[in-house]
This record gives structure tokens, sequence and C-alpha cells, in this order.
């Protein structure tokens, strides 16, 4: 019986959507593995690139990821030579992140695994049901979101 139920998990849209992101982190990384960047690094890039320099803090929050990691996420980018640190003028403590002439350089040169990841996963779905899909896993993500505890930054 206990069984039946957890194969049912893993039949459900949850467990589908578990494997779809597990399968595309697997892409991801092999798509930017030659530029010796992982998935984090690259969202960070991204957010940068598009964006233009942010907090550290605020990257932390938007990419749901512990202070700890980003710290060594903004590490290994700066070692590499794509991102700079510089001091908030408002909070000399915080830290404003900014990509590099060499980060802007990379990013023109990378490709853009999300987009791939994406033709390749969707290849032949109409586009009306690629919308149903992303109305459904919003509203279920917001009702998830919505029963977390509220978070409270350190001061």
């Amino acid at each position: 019986m206990a069984s039946d139920k957890r194969r049912a998990h893993h039949e459900s849209v949850g467990g589908w959507a578990k494997r779809l992101h597990l399968t595309s982190q697997s892409v991801m990384e092999s798509l930017l593995r030659p530029f010796d960047l992982g998935p984090t690094q690259w969202y960070v890039l991204c957010h940068l690139a598009e964006e233009g320099p942010t907090p550290q803090s605020a990257l932390v929050h938007m990419l749901r990821v512990e202070r700890a990691t980003m710290s060594g996420i903004v590490a290994a980018l700066v070692r590499k030579g794509y991102v700079e640190q510089i001091p908030d003028p408002g909070d000399q403590r915080r830290k404003i992140l900014r990509l590099t002439a060499g980060g802007e350089e990379l990013w023109e040169r990378l490709p853009d695994p999300v987009d791939e990841i994406l033709a390749i996963a969707f290849e032949g779905v109409p586009p009306e049901a690629q919308d149903h899909a992303i109305d459904v896993l919003r509203a279920a993500t917001e009702r998830l979101t919505a029963r977390l505890p509220a978070r409270h930054p350190r001061k």
C-alpha cells in the first residue's frame, strides 16, 4: 500500500516538476562546464548583466540561497575576475556586486542555457499548453510560498 502511494507521488505533477528541475540542472551544468561556471554562478552573472550592480544580500533572497553559499559563489566569481565587490555608499558593511570588464566579455560569449533547455524540453509543445503549465505551476508556487514562515533579515 505504501509502495503504491510512493509510486503515485513519483507520477504526480510535483514528482515530474522535480525530475524536470533536476534534469534541467544537469543539462545546465553540462552547458556551463566549458566556461568553468555552475548554474548559480550563471544566475548571478545574468542578474548583474541584465539589472546592473546589486547588493549581495538582495541576490541571496532572489536566488534563495544561504548567505554562506552566496559568499562562496561570489568569492569564486571575484577570484575568476568576473565580478567585483564594492562597499555600499549608504552602509559600508554591505557589498554591492557588479560585473568587471572580464565579466562583461564572458557574458557576451556565454550560451543562454535557459533558452537551450526550454527549446529542447518544450519542442513541439503548443504555446497554449506551455502557458497553461506556467499558470498551474505559478499558482502552486504562490500558494506554497504564502505558507512559508516570514524570513527576517539579520542585522
